[in-house]
């Protein structure tokens, strides 16, 4: 018997792409659970004007809270049946105490439903299929390769988090590799919270679904997607298994029906973060922008993890139309599109050259599934996880690396498909064995660029497209040497500039190459803010596309800074945000702006009217 994902009958395939629209015309639809609302408060916790919201929330609008993240400001209610979300929302937006107020939106797996085959361990072994053909799936991925080059197990296993439908933790794959974490300041059964983490009992993950530690999948999702990370680590259907060389934490936040709420999301990031995952693998998504969730995302980033994320079935341009939390603008989140067995883009994926960053095998994938048996399923669901278990394995080899930098690899060691070019930022399709081979030689920045989330004003439908830039990581070599990113001296930094994919080229090449807008001479003076300091400069050559800064202060490469620029007369200041991206004996820097509103593009294009044009 033949076993295989990608080569199935073509009424199949029609099947398939059949039941996905019918899907994609629900699963996505913005929905919210009715009667409960997120409020974030411009107050701390604690202080007269936090207590009085609340008295008001409770004895003026009968709103009953049920969860808060008092040191974020951030509060979970259920509304008084008498008021609708809607109505609640527009009250609670006019109270000068709240930053923002949203619905609890729902949230759904990113797979297509059901699963197309199913087999027991016995008939995988028996086949006579390779475990590369089945496991690495269409496009060879390297992950072969991932598993002959390893370097053993590590004494600290990196952690990812599953944040799903759960986990079947009796799976023989899962029990004969020892992935299962254990958190092991709890003791089990005792219903005590013995590491005062807030969770009773919680020895294995949690499930803010039924609110307990007892995880089980009821929905198959959230075991198919471990396999699939488990499967860069080794080959999940060979006998004996050995041990693996990461861990499983099993988050269940979605229920049988493979959907969930913001806010139970939100916990479940919150607890990955803080319990040490530095990988979580989001296979879910919804088309709602919702600021707490953004928020718990950027904790993350804070904590120095990798969010890799789903981009979505709908086969839809993330660009347009975003897909959360793969369309979120931060540093450490890498959306992950579908590709099939002849590296194009899959039929059902969404795609975006801006805002989804690389294409993963995500058709046809054997995994397991509950009862101890393997199935093959498709969608972007699938393709995350191949990004993750690479990761995972990424920090085996590197294990101070950050998840900016592991995204930074990640990308830049994709392999270049002409069939992705304009799908995705990077053109290119995951190269697990490339970026693992990567980390075991890079060099490890302990810092990465500040950044923190923005609360403008944003409707209830409205969404928030672009793609963060990549990271610095370097390439050790022999007496030195120029940075090295994915094999050449150039960082693709995209910016959303017009919007134009600006390619620009690291410090050790001249600014006359680098130069893609018409620059013009000018001389102004700048208040610059890179994270909680406040410098000074000038500002000597400007563009559409960024600036040329002088300062004596030492700013970091790929950092992002926020500045304050003077206009040639000194009559008006533009405030732009920009990417350090070159950098002269550390006295002049090359600042790209970093999604430039259009309104701040058109005054600087009418300054550039008065002044004279650089050499």
């Amino acid at each position: 018997m033949r076993i295989s994902k990608c080569k199935v009958a073509q009424s199949t395939r029609t099947f398939v792409v059949l039941t996905l629209l019918q899907f994609s015309a629900t699963a996505f639809a913005q929905s919210f659970v009715p009667g409960e609302v997120i409020v974030r408060l411009k107050s701390e916790h604690g202080t007269a004007a936090s207590y009085t919201f609340m008295g008001k929330a409770s004895a003026d609008k009968a709103m009953t809270l049920k969860r808060s993240w008092s040191k974020l400001k951030i509060y979970h209610y259920s509304l008084h049946k008498s008021k609708s979300v809607e109505q609640s929302l527009k009250e609670l937006k006019q109270d000068p105490n709240v930053e923002y107020a949203e619905p609890n939106y729902y949230l759904t797996k990113s797979d297509l439903p059901g699963f197309h085959q199913s087999f027991t361990a016995a008939e995988i072994r028996a086949s006579s299929v390779q475990a590369q053909s089945v496991v690495a799936t269409d496009a060879n991925i390297g992950i072969q390769s991932v598993w002959s080059n390893n370097s053993g197990v590590p004494a600290k296993r990196p952690i990812v988090a599953v944040i799903d439908t759960g986990l079947d933790t009796d799976h023989s794959v899962i029990q004969d590799t020892d992935a299962l974490w254990t958190n092991t300041g709890e003791i089990p059964g005792n219903g005590r919270d013995d590491d005062g983490n807030g969770y009773i009992d919680d020895v294995h993950g949690w499930n803010f679904v039924d609110g307990n530690g007892t995880i089980y999948d009821d929905d198959n999702h959230g075991t198919h997607v471990a396999g699939i990370i488990l499967s860069v680590d080794q080959d999940i259907f060979a006998d004996p298994l050995r041990r693996s060389r990461v861990q499983i934490m099993p988050l269940k936040f979605l229920n049988g029906n493979g959907v969930g709420t913001t806010s139970d999301a939100i916990r479940a990031i919150y607890y990955a973060a803080n319990n040490g995952a530095s990988i979580l693998n989001n296979s879910w998504g919804g088309s709602s922008y919702s600021y707490a969730l953004a928020e718990a995302i950027a904790y993350t980033y804070t904590k120095g993890a990798l969010f890799v994320a789903a981009a979505g079935n709908n086969g839809g341009n993330n660009d347009a139309a975003p897909m959360y939390p793969a369309s979120y603008d931060i540093p450490n989140v890498i959306a992950v599109a579908a590709t099939t067995d002849y590296d194009y883009l899959a039929s059902f994926s969404n795609y975006g050259d801006n805002t989804v960053h690389l294409g993963s095998p995500g058709t046809y994938i054997l995994s397991t599934i509950d009862g101890d048996d393997f199935g093959t399923s498709s969608g972007t669901s699938m393709a995350a996880p191949f990004v993750a278990g690479t990761a995972a394995q990424m920090k085996v080899e590197s294990p101070n690396m950050l998840g900016y930098q592991l995204r930074s690899i990640l990308m830049g060691e994709t392999t270049t498909v002409a069939q992705l070019n304009g799908k995705v930022q990077t053109n290119g399709r995951l190269d697990s064995f490339g970026a693992v081979a990567y980390a075991k030689v890079a060099t490890v920045s302990a810092t990465q660029p500040a950044y923190s989330a923005n609360f403008g004003d944003r409707d209830l439908a409205s969404s928030m497209a672009g793609g963060a830039g990549c990271g610095l990581v370097h390439k050790l070599n022999q007496g030195g040497g120029p940075p090295i990113g994915g094999g050449t001296a150039l960082l693709v930094l995209a910016l959303t500039v017009l919007p134009i994919a600006v390619l620009l080229v690291l410090r050790r090449q001249s600014p006359e190459n680098r130069r893609q807008y018409e620059r013009f001479n000018i001389n102004s003076d700048v208040r610059i803010s890179v994270g909680d300091r406040e410098l000074v400069g000038s500002i000597s050559s400007l563009s559409l596309g960024g600036v040329q800064l002088n300062t004596s202060a030492l700013l970091q490469d790929g950092g992002l800074v926020s500045m304050s620029i003077s206009s040639p007369d000194g009559q008006e200041r533009v405030e732009v945000a920009g990417r350090v991206v070159w950098s002269d004996a550390n006295k002049s820097y090359g600042v790209a702006f970093d999604h430039a509103p259009q309104s701040v593009l058109s005054r600087l294009s009418d300054w550039t009217q008065s002044l004279k044009r650089a050499a």
